[in-house]
């Protein structure tokens, strides 16, 4: 299909997501999109700092203040548990908050009614989280994130090197470089007073979005936005990071020892980056290679071969380059060497000779639908509150949701081989074998 023939479908058919966006004199973007169906409301507020915020030496903020905006305020004095009991209490659900590489959120779901709650809560962590900081907290919450640290990469299995994955692709100084829950020796440098100023330069009106889903009456929505986040003053918006991505120029291959069962393939490239016009494509040639068990490599791999035990592909779309890996776990007696060859061929294919019509359709309805199943879910990661925010953060437009159909479906079969030829190019690789460690009697 045409890209002036999806534009002429686009046109015909009614938005997937009405909504309406303005701006409040301090710089927050608000955008309202009604759903009547259920008598709840989504409030979901985008940060747009993340681990590419951060100076060298000072990793992890973004996400320690992930936890800290739960530990009480000048007008809420408490803790986490009172955060969220008043929340729990008037019957909220998805409630929690995430990190990446370009924006950290937060985002709570209520009934209809208690939409006030919601916005005074994040309009006074917004204002007056810093009166209530003090060294007790950080501490307490620094040991927190160290110990997720331990527990969600360092004791994970392949968890680091998922870590090194990254590190490979995005060498320092590029920000990417690392965890974006931070190091260790960074935590621990942090004092009270650095973790405030980083805290006054990025999490201001102006470098922030408001998304309002749901059940509500906007007239009413707009005063309550206006009463509790209008006074808020207005601060700089904190300049973009100045960053040069650099191409992976050769193919760099490392192996691993970890305590784990089975080895592990994973093949990284850098992508383009979040929701730009040349992502489309890769978006599709994702779905051909491992769009589940009809993906060309989980049928070459799990079911024709039978070398692997499970395969996906998973990319962090991000701004300056997203990381994008294929992991596939061996089958117990065979080899990486075995599955890597694999892998090779079915890239080089994809890169030399396009998809067939009837392939290619079947991935554009894939991401389809999983587009439409975001967009049914109200609020939460990768809900359309949370997309709404994607839209405005990395195309400066919520509005351009209702056009991703259509640019999924202007994508041709040269582009899909194009694309893949690109990204997907061997020297353009990071190859990375993860082996079990080895056993000892007493351990076995």
């Amino acid at each position: 299909m045409t890209a002036l023939l999806a534009s002429l479908l686009l046109a015909a058919a009614p938005p997937l997501v009405q909504l309406e966006t303005y701006t409040l004199p301090n710089g927050l973007t608000v955008i309202l999109t009604q759903d009547r169906r259920l008598p709840t409301v989504g409030v979901n507020l985008w940060y747009h700092v993340g681990g590419a915020n951060e100076m060298p030496g000072r990793s992890g903020f973004a996400h320690l203040f992930e936890h800290l905006m739960f530990q009480g305020s000048k007008h809420r004095p408490g803790n986490e548990q009172d955060f969220a009991g008043l929340l729990e209490a008037a019957g909220s659900s998805d409630l929690n908050a995430s990190t990446w590489n370009d924006r950290t959120n937060y985002f709570e779901t209520l009934p209809a009614n208690r939409l006030e709650l919601a916005l005074w809560l994040e309009s006074e962590r917004m204002a007056f989280l810093l009166d209530g900081l003090d060294k007790t907290k950080l501490d307490t919450q620094r040991d927190v994130v160290r110990n997720e640290r331990r527990q969600s990469v360092e004791n994970t299995p392949y968890g680091k090197a998922e870590i090194r994955l990254v590190e490979l692709l995005f060498p320092k100084p590029h920000p990417y470089f690392g965890a974006v829950i931070g190091s260790h020796e960074d935590l621990q440098a942090a004092t009270l007073e650095d973790v405030k100023s980083f805290f006054r330069t990025f999490y201001a009106p102006a470098n922030a979005t408001l998304v309002i889903a749901g059940d509500f009456d906007p007239a009413k929505a707009r005063a309550l936005v206006e009463k509790y986040f209008g006074p808020i003053p207005r601060a700089p918006k904190p300049p973009a990071p100045a960053v040069r991505t650099l191409p992976v120029a050769r193919q760099i291959r490392e192996t691993l020892t970890d305590d784990v069962q089975l080895s592990r393939l994973f093949v990284g490239v850098i992508a383009p980056p979040a929701w730009s016009d040349e992502g489309f494509a890769y978006d599709v040639v994702q779905e051909i290679l491992a769009g589940g068990k009809t993906g060309r490599l989980y049928r070459a791999l799990v079911f024709d071969r039978e070398l692997a035990q499970d395969v996906d592909i998973a990319t962090d779309k991000s701004t300056f380059g997203s990381a994008s890996e294929i992991r596939v776990t061996v089958k117990p007696g065979h080899l990486p060497a075995e599955v890597e060859a694999v892998v090779d061929a079915e890239l080089d294919r994809l890169a030399s000779t396009p998809p067939s019509d009837a392939e290619l359709r079947r991935a554009q309805r894939n991401l389809e639908a999983r587009l439409y199943r975001g967009l049914e879910r109200l609020n939460g990661n990768g809900s359309r509150a949370d997309l709404l925010n994607a839209m405005q953060m990395w195309r400066g437009d919520p509005g351009f949701v209702n056009q991703l159909v259509a640019r999924y479906r202007a994508v041709t079969p040269a582009q899909v081989r194009e694309t893949a030829r690109r990204v997907l190019a061997r020297d353009a690789r990071v190859v990375l074998i993860v082996n079990p460690a080895a056993r000892t009697a007493s351990a076995q």
